[in-house]
């Protein structure tokens, strides 16, 4: 089994971006159904990819009580993407997350 882990690069992530990220990767089981839909990229700040290449996913924010301003979106397969973005602010900005894979399977002997 591979996991995603995120690196800084510097930007401290909330605790729950990590927590997303394992969930998506491991086609886990989401709170909000509209998790996992596509992203249309509306806001135009993301690049340019043919539709259905973005997929939106909450990230809890602690006390709030519906879905707050916190979400990942992912591009690429739906099951491996490839390319991961955060926003705080619902879709006025975005960070890339950078990410590697320990791939756990991989014959070390």
């Amino acid at each position: 089994m591979a996991f995603l882990h995120p690196t800084t690069g510097g930007v401290i992530y909330p605790r729950e971006v990590g927590i997303t990220l394992q969930k998506v990767q491991n086609g886990g089981v989401f709170h909000y159904h509209r998790d996992g839909r596509v992203f249309h990229n509306k806001e135009q700040l993301l690049p340019a990819k043919p539709y259905g290449f973005y997929r939106e996913y909450t990230v809890d924010t602690p006390g709030a009580l519906d879905r707050g301003e916190r979400r990942i979106v992912c591009g690429g397969p739906r099951w491996k993407p490839t390319v991961f973005y955060y926003t705080d602010d619902h879709y006025h900005s975005f960070q890339q997350i950078i990410c590697w894979i320990l791939d756990q399977s991989a014959d070390t002997a």
